[in-house]
């Protein structure tokens, strides 16, 4: 709530033995109201307070001027929450700017919504997991292992020119069965169309898992190169009609975290 003159406003609410609050945002005015919110459930005597941020914003402002991964890490800190959990952060340099943080990382969350538990590990309907790029490669990585199927791995090639892009390419691919492509972001969805073009084959054989669904500019062509598009909660531009993305809820999985 706001005071008619328009500032941030919070009223206590049971504190009980701690309290979470769940910033999905990215403007500052979201973390002053969370921070309204924190210091109100503090000063009616709160346990332990986390805040989650499951999209941390300014991840991928982690070089040059300005630093915005320094500058949105001060606005988390800013919260003054006793722990922060965020999931699948970009890289790991705004994560390194934040004390007592706690990452969800992208394997234990794609393992939870798109694979079953058997008698001695997971199973799920893809024979292998395909990174992009040589920056998802380790989240990709990561996936693959605790799925129990190879990593596949696909590249960019820029002109060294003009630095733009160039085209793609992907090691060769299983003749049969599904496969999931993972990265963290997707923005306007050029990097995995092309990929798809590079892959060369049809929806019926290639799904998509994106952590955080920015799903900017056209990104509604991906619908025609992957069969399902996955993401999460953590952004509200994931829900995007026309994208169609089976969006997989993040709440359990934060609290679960903010419990440990």
């Amino acid at each position: 709530m706001r005071f008619p003159a328009g500032e941030a406003h919070a009223a206590p609410q049971d504190p009980g033995t701690g309290a979470c609050v769940i910033v999905r945002g990215t403007h500052a005015e979201d973390y002053l109201e969370a921070a309204m919110w924190v210091d109100a459930q503090r000063r009616a005597g709160a346990g332990p307070i986390t805040l989650a941020v499951p999209y941390l914003p300014g991840a991928r402002a982690d070089r040059g001027t300005p630093l915005g991964a320094e500058v949105y890490a001060r606005l988390v800190r800013l919260v003054a929450a006793d722990r922060v959990v965020a999931v699948d952060p970009h890289s790991p340099v705004m994560p390194s700017l934040l004390e007592d943080l706690v990452v969800c990382p992208a394997w234990r969350i794609i393992r939870r919504a798109l694979a079953r538990r058997v008698a001695d590990g997971w199973v799920s309907e893809y024979v292998g997991v395909i990174a992009p790029d040589e920056g998802a490669r380790r989240r990709a990585g990561s996936t693959a292992r605790a799925l129990g199927i190879p990593l596949l791995q696909a590249r960019k090639h820029r002109d060294f020119a003009t630095g733009k892009l160039s085209g793609f390419s992907v090691e060769p691919l299983p003749e049969a069965g599904k496969l999931l492509v993972v990265d963290d972001i997707c923005d306007g969805g050029g990097t995995f169309l092309g990929l798809a073009g590079a892959a060369g084959i049809g929806p019926e054989r290639l799904d998509l898992w994106v952590t955080h669904g920015v799903f900017s500019g056209r990104a509604e062509r991906l619908r025609e190169h992957y069969g399902r598009i996955h993401t999460t909660d953590s952004l509200p531009s994931a829900a995007r009609a026309d994208v169609g993305a089976r969006i997989h809820p993040l709440t359990a999985t934060i609290l679960q975290e903010a419990a440990r």
